[in-house]
């Protein structure tokens, strides 16, 4: 994604001279000298490279080569996001220079950069590259990325973008998969709402994902209280205002016991999460919303996607932002090694929109990430457009 010219001639390259390696600190001004150069707008500071050279979290490799005098050349850099606790690496910035362009220097850093993901145990690498340059997309296609989506209105400049994928490490397209459109929670409270109507716009397209609706949702299955802050929501209460929208609702929890007590210290607030939690059971029973204390397992989920049926599932946070909090995604397909999930919740400092759908997360750590909290808590929903007897319920206790 190179877009500007160079006003002097580095050493030509040669396939035979040219080095790649991972970028140091000493590298950084060189490569803020090659940034300004090869960016017009929406360039990476020299802090931002000094974060990236420094991240378990980012993998920054140059090309270079050395000159007739025998000193190097930087010839070029890349820049991939290695998104924690998922198997998805993100190519974040590819710069090369204008002189050095035709020696295959992109490939060889995109190759690399590849290589090391893989070898961190992603799966995928994506990217999003706008409409408009042709050549930055015959690059990635000749590369063996593939389109899978758009943004209209990505740039600044209002242009769109396609958003492009490549399987880096062996596995398979997901085998069961929802198709689901993608939400921001609005919110640092809403996650829950966020992801019950990702799931409910995935079974009918007419409904519209809105703040209007996403506030409405929280009021109608907040918990009151959680650990700090306002209140998170209520798996019962999420299941109720499906049901109140018209689809068929399940909820499935491993226990029958008042959820997230244990995230509270006052007794005051403890006892009115539990007038919550019982409120919300006697309308299940009252609403037919079936209640099913089971564990969640990872057949059940194949099966249900495999059904067309749409899972809202609370996770912990902790293996993608080291913090011990309950949050909800909608879970968007799965195969062999992995289940995909879109999250709602978009960290802007670090993150764009393309790193929270249909995030891969490996099934042998996908059973860590979905309980929360020492009790390990593990609940989800499922929706429906109609409660078809023949789909895999288990024992139901309401």
């Amino acid at each position: 994604m190179s877009r500007s010219d160079f006003s002097r001639e580095p050493a030509k390259p040669t396939p035979n001279n040219v080095n790649i390696r991972q970028a140091r600190v000493d590298d950084i001004n060189t490569l803020c000298e090659l940034e300004q150069r090869c960016f017009a707008s929406d360039r990476l500071s020299k802090r931002s490279f000094k974060h990236h050279v420094q991240s378990e979290h980012s993998v920054l490799l140059l090309a270079e080569c050395n000159d007739d005098h025998g000193s190097p050349q930087l010839l070029g850099y890349g820049l991939c996001l290695l998104n924690r606790g998922t198997r998805l690496a993100r190519l974040y910035s590819l710069a090369v220079a204008a002189e050095a362009r035709g020696q295959s220097i992109g490939k060889k850093l995109i190759s690399r950069l590849e290589q090391t993901a893989a070898h961190q145990g992603r799966l995928y690498m994506r990217l999003e590259v706008a409409k408009s340059n042709r050549t930055a997309i015959a690059l990635y296609e000749a590369c063996g990325y593939r389109r899978f989506g758009e943004y209209i209105n990505y740039y600044q400049d209002h242009s769109d973008a396609d958003r492009m994928q490549k399987t880096i490490r062996q596995g398979s397209d997901a085998s069961r998969c929802l198709s689901a459109v993608w939400y921001p929670q609005t919110t640092e409270f809403t996650c829950g709402p966020a992801a019950l109507m990702m799931a409910m716009a995935s079974l009918n397209q007419a409904l519209q994902c809105t703040q209007t609706l996403e506030l409405a949702l929280w009021r109608e299955s907040t918990t009151v209280f959680m650990t700090s802050g306002l209140g998170g929501t209520h798996p019962f209460g999420l299941g109720l205002a499906a049901n109140r929208r018209g689809f068929c609702s399940h909820v499935f929890v491993n226990t029958d016991q008042p959820l997230f007590i244990d995230g509270v210290r006052s007794d005051t607030k403890k006892q009115v999460m539990r007038l919550v939690h019982n409120e919300f059971l006697n309308q299940c029973e009252q609403q037919g919303v079936e209640v099913h204390y089971t564990e969640v397992t990872q057949a059940l989920i194949d099966e249900w996607l495999a059904r067309e049926v749409a899972v809202v599932m609370l996770i912990s946070t902790y293996r993608l932002d080291g913090k011990k909090a309950p949050h909800w995604v909608l879970i968007t397909g799965s195969d062999e090694q992995c289940f995909y999930v879109h999250d709602p919740d978009v960290d802007e400092k670090y993150q764009r929109p393309i790193d929270c759908q249909h995030i891969p997360i490996a099934r042998t750590d996908f059973d860590k990430m979905s309980s929360f909290g020492g009790n390990r808590l593990r609940t989800a929903i499922t929706l429906s457009l109609h409660c078809p007897a023949e789909l895999p319920f288990t024992e139901c206790c309401t």
